[in-house]
């Protein structure tokens, strides 16, 4: 291969050559495909159905639901297709559309939880501006803008990986495509670009860690003032799942891309790609749901309403 235009195909890692394992792998992510499908979708639904839970918080919090099957779904039925029909390969469009995408939910999911920290800190530390803060169309133009944003990003680094000369293989170290794997192949000092790319999208990723450190030592310090312990509950009930999410997103992702060379193997890498690819979009919405009782008592609404519903046009038809 002389260049990125001399072949039309990306080989992807496989998880084993035996038969048998590969069908396993096949049901094993599809367990776990329908589990982040089943709860983000849920939430999505339970969210756009019940009006008490048309507000900020929740809105967004719809957004993120849908941001993780997104990204869900750029990995996993790649890699399930694959192992059903025993094949490694992805062409060169499906690899950048993989890429892309995966970028795309990844920058979009972290600019919006910086946005949710946000939220938090108005609705805990300034409750009396909440409304005049995050009205509807400022809600609106913030989930725009980090859509916007990851949308950007995803196609900044896309054509500027794409667009390098790639003349070392095209077996990819990784069970979907990732920019640190797509570098590997290239053949010119060009790749520097790319790498200047990221570093500038890691200090912007920073800042908007930093924005999310500071928004939460401002809220514990609200909350530890407030001086009823169901009021202190309640502000942590709404809190702690938010952090409990940016920290796994943001420990596994920067562990993930920014360890050194000396602790990094590919079971490692396999392990971290799929703890941050797959268990996270599927986690998710346990972790927003297990304490907050408002969206647990509207998801029991709604499944007690269409359970009814149900049994009714079944008893009716008999």
């Amino acid at each position: 291969m002389s260049n990125s235009s001399s072949f039309t195909q990306f080989l992807l890692l496989p998880f084993t050559d035996t038969r048998e394992l590969q069908l396993l792998h096949f049901w094993l992510f599809l367990g776990i495909y329908l589990a982040a499908l089943l709860g983000n979708g849920l939430i999505i639904t339970t969210i756009a159905w019940d009006q008490h839970l048309h507000t900020p918080m929740y809105f967004f919090l719809l957004n993120l639901s849908l941001l993780d099957l997104g990204s869900i779904s750029t990995t996993v039925p790649k890699s399930m297709a694959s192992s059903l029909w025993d094949t490694r390969a992805i062409s060169y469009t499906g690899c950048a559309a993989q890429l892309f995408f995966l970028l795309f939910c990844a920058a979009a999911e972290f600019f919006l939880l910086t946005v949710m920290s946000y939220d938090r800190y108005v609705a805990i530390c300034k409750p009396l501006h909440y409304g005049t803060l995050l009205g509807s169309r400022a809600c609106v133009h913030m989930a725009a803008a980090a859509l916007a944003t990851g949308f950007l990003n995803a196609l900044l680094h896309t054509a500027s990986t794409f667009s390098l000369p790639l003349c070392k293989g095209n077996a990819v170290g990784q069970f979907f495509c990732e920019i640190p794997q797509i570098l590997k192949f290239s053949c010119s000092n060009s790749y520097l670009r790319e790498a200047g790319l990221l570093m500038f999208s890691a200090f912007f990723f920073e800042g908007c860690f930093v924005f999310i450190v500071v928004s939460y030592v401002q809220i514990f310090r609200a909350v530890l003032r407030i001086p009823s312990e169901q009021g202190r509950h309640k502000a942590f009930s709404t809190c702690l799942p938010h952090l409990a999410v940016v920290s796994l997103f943001v420990s596994t992702a920067m562990f993930a891309h920014l360890k050194h060379p000396s602790v990094s193997s590919p079971i490692l890498d396999l392990l971290l790609s799929i703890l941050y690819s797959l268990i996270l979009p599927t986690l998710n919405p346990l972790i927003y749901s297990m304490r907050n009782k408002e969206l647990t008592h509207a998801l029991s609404k709604l499944m007690t309403g269409c359970i009814s519903k149900i049994i009714k046009c079944s008893s009716s038809s008999l």
